[in-house]
């Protein structure tokens, strides 16, 4: 098989994150795999690769596995330039770690078939390399797990559900960015990002669809369009006008349509969820608690609200599994989801629209505050993090 061409490189999301968002990898159905009945012992254990951040590159040591459950460790060499490695195939980003700052290190898991697969970190001199999954034919694509294959199927459903949601919303909003109706815009952006909050790691993984939907201004590539949400938002909050952007809405209905489309033909790996759950709290607690994302509305705490109801939702389908495999794991994240939950609730205004919280202006939510929500969610993240080795 020849080698996959690397994604275009896509602009940083989350620069000031200490661990950035690790894509819910999105795979096609012949990539998903379960615990096969035979298969050696690095299989059944998951095989250990190391991919070192250089200015130079990141090859993959080693360059080769047997078929089965991966484990992946990203970890910098001192580069300042280089601070992300993925996993790719065909033109999908299959699992990632971003942010890998010198000092700073990551892992994610993924069960790969056989074949040759692309390892890309952008921004080093090799680009890419080759990373080679061995053995004969595809392994199952039915996790062995019952729970497990339950869990993949309710995901890729909830993932459905919430963009068929998004959709309608999102027209709403650029209906009214149309129409120039600057407060009916500013009343429903909330209602309409909340959806694409929820499964935000899924639209990550196709390429520069995120960037298109959601990049915020500090991200934008020298001479690149900023579009997207973000891009209205300013327009809103900063300009209070419409005046010339009706071209931008446009196109987030077309990049919206067109996530329906992809999602609707996307599947998952049980890892996956854990892997993408994981790293959305990350995020939170350490870029979006800054009130970075929305910086112009100050409707941060949806975002946080949308990106824990995500993970809550990934960690409830692995959940029956997971009880079989660590049940002391499972009670623990059961109580950290209560908490977080517990410590957003006063700040909760009522409902936005049917469904969808509302809460205060993050400007008015002191230094302090801000310190225990992101101390709550670091506490959730760190155990999420060990589910994905449990489950993959």
């Amino acid at each position: 098989m020849s080698p996959v061409s690397p994604l275009p490189a896509r602009p940083r999301r989350r620069g000031t994150a200490v661990v950035g968002a690790l894509a819910v990898a999105v795979v096609t159905a012949g990539l998903m795999a379960a615990c096969s009945s035979g298969g050696s012992d690095q299989a059944a254990q998951g095989a250990e690769v190391t991919l070192t951040l250089t200015d130079q590159g990141c090859a993959p040591q080693p360059a080769s596995v047997a078929a089965g459950p991966v484990d992946f460790t990203v970890t910098s060499s001192g580069s300042a330039k280089v601070t992300e490695g993925e996993i790719q195939k065909d033109s999908r980003i299959l699992g990632e770690k971003e942010n890998i700052t010198p000092g700073l290190s990551g892992d994610f898991s993924l069960r790969l078939d056989p074949g040759q697969y692309t390892v890309y970190c952008p921004g080093a001199a090799q680009d890419t390399a080759q990373f080679t999954v061995t053995g004969q034919g595809a392994q199952s694509q039915a996790p062995a797990d019952a729970s497990l294959a339950s869990a993949t199927a309710g995901y890729k459903q909830y993932v459905v559900g919430e963009v068929a949601a998004l959709v309608p919303a999102t027209k709403q909003f650029t209906d009214a960015v149309r129409a120039g109706d600057v407060a009916t815009a500013q009343k429903v952006y909330t209602p309409a990002r909340y959806h694409y909050e929820t499964i935000e790691p899924v639209a990550e993984s196709f390429g520069d669809l995120d960037p298109a939907i959601d990049q915020r201004v500090a991200d934008v590539e020298p001479g690149a369009e900023w579009t997207g949400f973000h891009r209205l938002e300013q327009a809103l909050w900063v300009s209070h006008t419409t005046a010339g952007v009706a071209p931008i809405a446009d196109k987030l209905d077309a990049d919206v349509a067109k996530l329906q489309t992809l999602v609707g033909t996307a599947d998952y790996q049980p890892a996956q969820l854990a892997n993408g759950a994981s790293e959305l709290l990350t995020e939170v607690s350490t870029s979006k608690v800054t009130g970075e994302e929305d910086a112009y509305s100050h409707t941060d705490l949806s975002d946080f609200d949308a990106n824990i109801a995500g993970a809550q939702k990934a960690f409830e389908l692995l959940e029956p599994s997971l009880q079989t495999k660590d049940a002391a794991l499972a009670t623990q994240l059961q109580a950290r989801f209560t908490g977080i939950t517990d410590e957003l609730a006063p700040f909760r205004t009522g409902e936005a629209a049917p469904g969808v919280p509302a809460y205060v202006d993050y400007s008015t939510v002191n230094d302090a505050q801000r310190r225990v929500l992101a101390d709550r969610v670091n506490a959730l993240a760190e155990p999420l993090s060990q589910v994905s080795g449990k489950v993959a």
